[in-house]
Order: C-alpha cells, then sequence, then structure tokens
C-alpha cells in the first residue's frame, strides 16, 4: 500500500484487495481470525471408535438436545479430517455432535486439528479424565488406558500428570475390582460411587446380595457399609440363596438393635441444693421415712463422714456469701430468697432437735 498526492496536494491511500476484508471495527482489535474453525454437516462426521467414554446420560443427553434447540451450539467441537474416509472424527464434543443431531441441526461449528495418532487417545483421556459428569468405571479404564499411554509409569505419576489425587485415583481403580453387574449398575447410575465402596472386599456372593438391597430398598452409603461390617464377622456362605438369608438377618439386627438409654436431664446446682435442704428439714423434723432420701443425698454427693467438723470453715465461706448477698442489687437478693428460706428452714428445724 502506498500512499500519492492528489490535485490538492494532500496525499491519497491506496488499499490493496486484502485491505478489504479487514475487520476494522473496535471490537476486532487484537482478535485473530481461526483457519480451522468451520461448520461442519453433521452428517459428514463420524464419533471416534477409540472414545474412553462408553456410556452417555440419556436424560442429560435430552437436556442438552433442549438447549441446543434453543441457543445453539455454543461451544465447538474439535474433529480430525480422515483423508481415507473423506470424513471427519471427532476428538472432542461427542455429545454436543449428537444432541445437534437430534436438534435437527444441519450443520455444526467445530474446530478441524491436525492430531498424531499418538497423541489423540491421550487428549481425549486427559479431557474424559478430569470431566466430572464421566461415571466413575469409565474413569478408571480412562485412567488405566492413560497409564500403558504413557509407558506404563507409577500411579503417583499418573495422579500427577491429570491433577487428581493419589487416593481419588485408587478409589476409582477400585470400581474395576468389582463384579461386571455392580459396575454396570454404577455406569447406569443405579449405584453411587459411594454406596458401591460397601461392596468392597467383600466375598462375591456378599457382593451380588447387597447390591441388590441398595437398589430394591434404596439403602444409603452409610447403611450399605454398617450391613458390610456385619456380614465380614462370618464366613460367606457357598448359595446366593444363603448369602440373602443372612443378609436379611444382619438387616433385621441392624433396625433391631435398642436406642441408648436417654440420660436424665441435668439437674442444677440450685435444685440440688434446695432438694438437699428439704430432705434436711423433714428429716430433722422427725420424717423418718425420708431417712433413705437423705442418705442417697449424702451419697450423691460425697460427703464424708465427719464433714461437720469442717462446719466453721464451710460458716465462713457461708458468711462471704451471705455478705455479698446483703451488698447485691435488690433483684439478685430477691432471687437468693428461696434458698436462704430453705436453708434457715433447716438450721431451725436441726435447732429444734436439741
Amino acid at each position: 500500500m502506498t500512499d500519492r498526492k492528489g490535485e490538492s496536494g494532500k496525499a491519497r491511500r491506496r488499499f490493496s484487495v486484502d485491505s478489504l476484508f479487514v475487520d476494522t471495527r473496535p471490537q476486532a482489535v487484537g482478535l485473530t481470525d481461526l483457519a480451522d474453525a468451520k461448520e461442519i454437516p453433521v452428517e459428514r462426521i463420524d464419533p471416534d471408535p477409540d472414545q474412553p467414554r462408553r456410556t452417555l446420560d440419556a436424560a442429560r443427553l435430552e437436556e442438552l438436545v433442549e438447549s441446543i434447540r434453543r441457543e445453539g451450539v455454543l461451544q465447538p467441537i474439535v474433529v480430525r479430517y480422515d483423508t481415507e474416509t473423506n470424513r471427519y472424527v471427532i476428538l472432542h464434543g461427542e455429545r454436543r455432535w449428537r444432541a445437534s443431531s437430534a436438534a435437527g441441526l444441519a450443520v455444526i461449528p467445530a474446530l478441524v486439528r491436525d492430531v498424531p495418532p499418538e497423541r489423540r487417545l491421550l487428549q481425549q483421556l486427559m479431557e474424559n479424565i478430569v470431566r466430572d459428569d464421566l461415571n466413575p468405571v469409565d474413569r478408571a479404564g480412562a485412567l488405566r488406558a492413560l497409564k500403558t499411554q504413557l509407558g506404563n509409569p507409577s500411579w503417583d505419576d499418573v495422579a500427577t500428570a491429570v491433577g487428581i489425587k493419589r487416593s481419588r485415583l485408587f478409589q476409582l481403580l477400585s470400581t474395576e475390582k468389582l463384579p461386571e453387574p455392580v459396575q454396570d449398575d454404577i455406569r447406569a447410575g443405579r449405584l453411587s460411587e459411594k454406596q458401591s465402596r460397601a461392596l468392597q472386599n467383600l466375598a462375591p456372593v456378599y457382593q451380588l446380595a447387597l447390591r441388590d438391597a441398595m437398589i430394591d430398598s434404596a439403602l444409603s452409603a452409610e447403611e450399605a457399609l454398617a450391613v458390610a461390617r456385619l456380614l465380614r464377622r462370618d464366613d460367606a456362605p457357598p448359595t446366593e440363596q444363603e448369602a440373602a438369608a443372612r443378609l436379611t438377618a444382619v438387616g433385621r439386627e441392624l433396625t433391631e438393635t435398642p436406642a441408648p438409654i436417654a440420660e436424665p436431664p441435668a439437674i442444677s446446682a440450685s435444685e440440688r441444693a434446695h432438694s438437699g435442704l428439704a430432705v434436711v428439714t423433714a428429716v430433722a423434723g422427725g420424717d423418718a421415712a425420708r431417712i433413705p432420701e437423705l442418705t442417697a443425698f449424702l451419697a450423691e454427693q460425697r460427703v464424708p463422714a465427719r464433714a461437720y467438723r469442717r462446719l466453721d470453715d464451710q460458716a465462713a465461706a457461708l458468711a462471704g456469701t451471705l455478705a455479698r448477698i446483703q451488698t447485691a442489687k435488690a433483684r439478685d437478693r430477691a432471687a437468693a430468697r428461696p434458698t436462704l428460706e430453705a436453708l434457715r428452714a433447716a438450721i431451725d428445724a436441726i435447732l429444734k432437735q436439741g
């Protein structure tokens, strides 16, 4: 592009053809167009047969279909071009592609990437492992495949590579040790991973029996763990029928366990004082029927047999308390009055005995 002076002497700018297609709007400043961003016919795209995800939640897929019908595809999928078939294969975004097809879209936004074969699985595994909506069994399978892809490093290195805790990694891997029907239940959402932990280290015959109970009776994870602890006490029976009967007995044992006896409500110091003074007054006044009550009070308060020998010391302490009452506010003196009257009645009753 060059400048040339016109008749007025002012420089005129010469524009090339490419300049006509440059976006000069303020919102385009600093932005770069993507050469590999396309809109591809939905029917020209295939899912990747090596995709680690093995199951799709039908309910969540339907929610995505409705969202795409209303708002369209908000995030492009990522595909690669297969020269042999002249078609595009999904690297990331199979759910969006399936939902777009179900929603009736003819095309879908996509980024076309040339990813080497040795990197494809690694990228898919990395994406799926960190996704929360991928079920634990498929995540475990993805982790194991990733370990192989990385050259069989230690599990600690695998955990570091995907950014999850080592303990969490082994929780996921433990789901692969469960019977296949249980794994299918986890994939389908009939059992949660937390519920399935109760089945770990149980005999196979117990695993299936407890799995049936969790599904049929909607046992919580905590309830299932309590049942599993009791089942481990004894050797596993040889048949599924015996295992089911043992499971029923354990469930009955848990439900019939008596509730702990509630402790009596705590008695305040004021109540203990009034109760003790009342029984002292009654016995000093000649009520022999309340002597057992007096004995019980002495034992409860752990009163030594010759505690009366410390009467002067205790009286001095009581005198100090009475002096404080005398200088207290009217409402505090009123609150102390019932106790003082009970104390006076007890003293009077003792003095009248002679």
